[in-house]
Order: C-alpha cells, then structure tokens, then sequence
C-alpha cells in the first residue's frame, strides 16, 4: 500500500512539474495570450488550494494530532500551519527581487521586437522558479500519498499555477540565446524541481511518520498551499487584468472542490 501511494504521490508531482513546459510551448506557439481563460485559470487553482487547505487539510490534521500523543491538538495545528507558511515566505524573501518568479510575462513579448534579455536573467528565473518549486513539490507530494481523495485537484491546482512560470522562464532565455530548445529545457528542469522536492521531502519525513508528525504535515501543506494562492496565484491572476474572471474560477475552484468532496 505504501509503495502504491509512493508511486501514485510520485507520478501527480512530476505531471504537475512538467506542466512548466506547457507554458513554454504556448510562449512558442500562441500568437497571443489569452488572459481571460489564465486569469479564470489561476483563480481556480487558487480557490481548490484554499478550499482544500481549511476544509479537508486542517480538520484531517487535528483529527490525526487527537489521536495521537499531543496534548494541544487544535493548538500544534495552527502552530504547523503557520510554521508551513513561514518556511515558504522564507524562501520567497531569500530570492533576489530582481529574479522575481511571479512576475508575470505574456506570449506576445516572444515576437516582440527590441533588445534581447541576457542569457543571466533567464538562468536566474529559472533557479528562482527551482527554488520556488521545491517547497511546492513537497506539498504535492504530500497531499497525494497522505489524502488521496484529494490529491488530483491540487496537482491539477499547481499545474495550473505551473504555467505561468514556464512562460516566465522561456521568454527572457529565448530572447537571450534566440534557441527555442535551450528555452525550453530551462523550463523543463525549473519544474523538475518539484518531484525532487516531494521525493526528497518524504524520505526525510518516512522514518518518522507517526500519526503526529503526519498532522503536523498535512497542516504545514495546508499553511503552504494558502500561501502560494495568496501570494502567487490571485495577484497573478490580478496581473493579467482580468478581475471578474479571476474571482468567478476562485469560486469555481471552491465550488469544484467542494462538489468533488461530497460525491466521493
């Protein structure tokens, strides 16, 4: 059984990485970008990562900490949760402002006439977006071989989340160096920092996986995935300008997950 969860967690983390080349292929193919369909998009991964985190996250973690040896249940969640938050806020303020991952970019600016970025700038991004990924990929992970209910809307939520940064990634690199391919790969091994992240995250977690500590890791997943709909993916969406279709798929995000929840 725990090897099947290993596999199924494994197999949804690397997808929900691999989805950074998606991003790249629509900075090469698209003609224009449509920020109707990525602000709806974003927004909805955004509230399926919300939803999940405070309605089936945090109540399975306390329930998972009740019955196991602490004595402040309700207290030692919140204390992860919050703990999750900061461990991400901590990367994001330790990558440079300049190098900003979330800064989002628009397929037109790959036909774009004008000087070309330097090959440095697109490195950068991309190790931003590896460092960013990281975390993200624990929390995939994780969620995938603890809750499997519910595990393909959040790697569906962070593949959604995922494109963007390809996009981010490929433009400064295809400007600089005028290869799609080299693009492309930048892209590609920035969203392989994901399964990395959940496969190195689990063997460092599997000797001590109690019903405790697995509490306090699904409530530090919670604390991570609300963090990146607040801080990445809603003014993400906000970025692309489209207001209305970004708050319409966070409430579809939740209805979604909401709907998903009742009928299993």
């Amino acid at each position: 059984m725990a090897s099947s969860s290993f596999v199924f967690a494994l197999i949804l983390t690397l997808l929900a990485g691999l989805s950074t080349g998606i991003g790249s292929a629509l900075a090469f193919f698209a003609k224009r970008t449509n920020t109707k369909f990525l602000s709806a998009a974003l927004g909805l991964s955004a509230g399926v990562m919300v939803y999940v985190s405070f309605v089936e996250l945090f109540p399975q973690a306390q329930e998972l900490l009740s019955e196991g040896s602490s004595a402040f249940p309700k207290g030692s969640v919140v204390a992860a949760f919050f703990t999750g938050i900061a461990f991400i806020f901590l990367i994001d303020m330790l990558t440079p402002a300049s190098e900003n991952p979330h800064e989002v970019h628009k397929v037109e600016e790959m036909h774009r006439s004008g000087s070309k970025q330097l090959k440095q700038t697109g490195i950068l991004m991309a190790l931003a977006i590896g460092i960013h990924n990281f975390p993200e990929g624990v929390a995939t992970f994780a969620s995938a071989y603890l809750s499997p209910d519910i595990a393909i809307p959040v790697a569906v939520a962070i593949a959604i989340h995922n494109i963007p940064e390809g996009i981010a990634v490929s433009v400064p690199i295809y400007y600089a160096t005028g290869s799609r391919k080299k693009a492309f790969w930048y892209s590609f091994l920035s969203g392989m920092a994901e399964p990395v992240g959940g496969v190195a995250g689990y063997f460092l977690l599997a000797p001590f996986l109690t019903p405790f500590s697995l509490g306090l890791v699904m409530a530090g997943v919670a604390g991570v995935m609300v963090f990146v709909a607040v801080d990445e993916l809603i003014p993400a969406a906000e970025r692309y300008g489209e207001h209305h279709y970004a708050i319409f798929g966070f409430v579809g995000g939740m209805a979604i997950m909401a709907l998903s929840l009742l009928l299993l």
